[in-house]
C-alpha cells in the first residue's frame, strides 16, 4: 500500500464507484469503496480515512444521515456527491458537517482538484507572528495547541473546520476578513461567488457561541465585505 492519502468512497453505483476508485488510485490515493451507509460507518471506525466521498442517494441510510452520524466521531474531511442541484440538499449537507459538495456528473480531474483543495490545511501563522498562549477575549478562550474552545467556563464542541474558521477570525480580531480571504486561507483557493460553505459555518459558530442570529454582536456580517470578529463582545 502506498503512503498516499486514504480515501473512503461511499457510492452504490458500482460503475461510478469503480471509475472514481481507479482514477484516485492512479493519482496516489489508497481507496476503499463501500456501497451503503452502515458499511461506511463501520469502515470509518476500523480505519480512519483522510477524506470521505459520500453520495447522498444511498440505499437504506441516506447520505445526510450518514454524515450526521459520522460527525459524532469523525473529524476528517467529508465531500458530498449529489446528483441534485438543489440548494436545499447542498445546504443540508453543509449544515450537518460536510466540508464541500460536488454535483454529479463531474469529470474525474475536476473531482480530484476539489478533493485536493478540501484536503489542504490552512497555513498557520509563523512563530514570530503568533504566541503559543491561548487567545483570550473576555470569557472566550481559544487554545490552538489543544484545539479547544471555552466560553463562560464551558467547553464548546466544534468540528475541526469550525475551529479553524474561528481561530482565523480571532487571529484577525477587529479586522474584516472577506470571503476571498477566508477561502484562500482555509481552502487554498479564492471565493467563487456562489459557494455557501463559509456562510453555513459562520451560522453554526454563532449558534454554538451564543451569538444572536438576527443581530449578531460577536461575529458580525459586514455587508458587501465579509466577517468581523469583535474582540470586546465576549463578556468580562
Amino acid at each position: 500500500m502506498s503512503a498516499g492519502p486514504h480515501m473512503l468512497i461511499v457510492e452504490d453505483d458500482a460503475r461510478l464507484a469503480e471509475l472514481i476508485r481507479t482514477y484516485f488510485q492512479r493519482s496516489g490515493f489508497n481507496v476503499v469503496v463501500v456501497a451503503d451507509g452502515e458499511a461506511a460507518l463501520q469502515q470509518c471506525r476500523l480505519s480512519v480515512p483522510d477524506i470521505i466521498l459520500l453520495d447522498l442517494m444511498l440505499p437504506g441510510m441516506d447520505g445526510i444521515s450518514v454524515c450526521r452520524e459520522l460527525r459524532r466521531f469523525y473529524t476528517g474531511r467529508v465531500l458530498i456527491l449529489t446528483a441534485s442541484g438543489s440548494d436545499m440538499d447542498q445546504v443540508a449537507g453543509l449544515e450537518i458537517g460536510a466540508d464541500d459538495y460536488v454535483v454529479k456528473p463531474v469529470e474525474p480531474r475536476v473531482l480530484l482538484a476539489r478533493v485536493r483543495a478540501v484536503m489542504r490545511r490552512p497555513a498557520l501563522p509563523s512563530a514570530s507572528t503568533r504566541t503559543a498562549k491561548p487567545l483570550v477575549f473576555g470569557e472566550l478562550v481559544i487554545d490552538d495547541s489543544a484545539k479547544t474552545v471555552m466560553l463562560d467556563g464551558q467547553a464548546v464542541s466544534l468540528t475541526t473546520h469550525e475551529f479553524e474558521l474561528l481561530d482565523l477570525l480571532a487571529q484577525n480580531a477587529g479586522t474584516v476578513l472577506t470571503r476571498d480571504d477566508i477561502y484562500t486561507k482555509l481552502r487554498g483557493f479564492g471565493y467563487d461567488g456562489t459557494d455557501r460553505a463559509v456562510d453555513v459555518k459562520i451560522s453554526r459558530l454563532r449558534r454554538k457561541l451564543g451569538d444572536d442570529a438576527n443581530e449578531p454582536a460577536r461575529i458580525k456580517t459586514v455587508w458587501g465585505k465579509g466577517y468581523l470578529f469583535v474582540p470586546n463582545a465576549w463578556g468580562t
